[in-house]
């Protein structure tokens, strides 16, 4: 019993040292993906990644919109949501998760800005993002990132891919889009 207590005590303490010399107990995007690709799979669900930043308003407005006490259970009951954190400041680069900024850029927003978003399927198969292209557009057209929706265009548009990549009916989409469309006071 002594010799366990005393095991992870070490083991902390270990943790500790390490982390006052820069390293970070902040997970790896892939690792983030994988376990929620995971979940997805047994929960029959889609995943939802978020890209965002500590200083990012409109990742806050993003965040209170999908956690409304009226809109929260939609999403939990449609989506795994996992967040990847990029961008930040110099002084908390050891927010980000490892690796997220590869996958924002493999998944084309690395040049447009946070929030980013995307939904992929329990099989990683890339369903929609947050950028808005002309119709019949392929992948690589110029696009404007939605981020979090706001002006009427964007909100139509995260309901469309919200209808799309979920069993939302249309009275719960009217409710999302009622609450995204504050975003823009």
């Amino acid at each position: 019993m002594k010799c366990t207590k005393l095991f992870v005590n070490l083991f902390l303490l270990i943790l500790t040292v390490a982390n006052g010399f820069g390293q970070t107990n902040v997970a790896p995007a892939e690792l983030i993906v994988k376990s929620a690709l995971a979940e997805a799979a047994k929960t029959h669900k889609n995943v939802f990644i978020i890209f965002h930043a500590s200083w990012c308003g409109w990742c806050y407005k993003m965040e209170d919109a999908m956690n409304d006490k009226n809109l929260k259970s939609f999403f939990d009951n449609n989506y795994v949501v996992a967040h990847l954190t990029v961008d930040e400041s110099k002084d908390k680069k050891e927010l980000e998760n490892p690796g997220a900024n590869e996958l924002r850029k493999k998944y084309h927003g690395d040049m447009q800005g946070i929030p980013y978003w995307f939904i992929l399927n329990a099989n990683g198969q890339l369903l929609a993002d947050s950028r808005l292209k002309p119709a019949g557009a392929d992948v690589n057209a110029k696009a404007v990132n939605v981020g979090c929706p706001a002006s009427n265009e964007e909100v139509t548009y995260f309901a469309g891919v919200l209808k799309r990549t979920s069993s939302l009916n249309d009275e719960q989409l009217t409710l999302i889009q009622k609450r995204f469309l504050k975003n823009k006071e």
